[in-house]
């Protein structure tokens, strides 16, 4: 299974794990903070006893760029200063004034958080993993469902994704599972709930490895969900962030 630290991934490890012996992989690929990501990693396996770990760097993304998280260029957009359309006219997944428990649509083009085609990087190095250990199954926790509108979190994408393998493999019997991709992000937090998921463990943030920043997409997508869910988010989050949240 990919597990990169963040809350998805996390639930999605805790189902993994429940049902299965799983090995689980991490890509670390020159993002902003892949340092707090890789530490979550070993802490949420250590946690849910997975001992199989592979721990692998993608320097190709960095180089290629053309994303806030990877470019240092690009500035990580502040979800609180955005309305629906996003400053100079990049779209949010999450406009602040939406009232709590209100859907929120993808939106309409992709946020400039998006790293260009990351989960081909990240599955192919997965299914070639898969292939030595012989396993068939791949989770990733995707989700399409109050999500950033990453175009490589749509369920098309990994339909074709599995074409690929099918065709592409030595047996062709590796498929990859994504058993989020339809829900909603409460729908997570309470799905990860039942399943004692160590929250505590995950990490969110785009911006920050010591406190969550509160203010990012997708600390912003986190909050709500946990709000919408009647629970408690157990990361610590900056002062600054906190009272931001809080005005949601």
């Amino acid at each position: 299974m990919l597990l990169s630290g963040g809350m998805d991934s996390c639930v999605c490890a805790a189902l993994a794990a429940r049902d299965h012996n799983p090995a689980a992989v991490h890509v670390s690929y020159g993002q902003l903070t892949e340092e707090r990501e890789r530490r979550s990693f070993e802490n949420i396996c250590d946690r849910l006893g997975i001992r199989e770990r592979l721990l692998v760097r993608n320097d190709a993304l960095r180089a290629i760029g053309g994303s806030a998280l990877t470019d240092s260029s690009i500035a990580v957009p502040e979800a609180h200063t955005m309305d629906a359309s996003g400053p100079a006219g990049v779209p949010v997944g999450v406009p602040v004034g939406v009232p709590v428990g209100v859907p929120v649509s993808v939106p309409v083009s992709v946020p400039v958080t998006y790293v260009p085609f990351r989960n081909a990087h990240f599955l192919a190095v997965a299914v070639s993993w898969a292939e030595v250990l012989g396993a068939e199954k791949i989770y990733i926790g995707a989700v399409e469902q109050d999500s950033s509108g990453y175009p490589d979190c749509r369920p098309g994408y990994y339909r074709a994704f599995n074409d690929v393998v099918k065709a592409g493999t030595k047996d062709g019997t590796i498929r990859v599972v994504t058993p989020l991709i339809a829900m909603r992000k409460a729908e997570i937090v309470r799905l990860g709930l039942e399943l004692s998921a160590p929250f505590d463990l995950t990490w969110s943030c785009y911006q920050r490895e010591d406190r969550a920043c509160g203010v990012c997409d997708s600390c912003v997508l986190r909050v709500r969900a946990f709000r919408e869910a009647g629970a408690e988010d157990p990361i610590p989050y900056t002062e600054t962030g906190a009272r931001l949240v809080n005005g949601l």
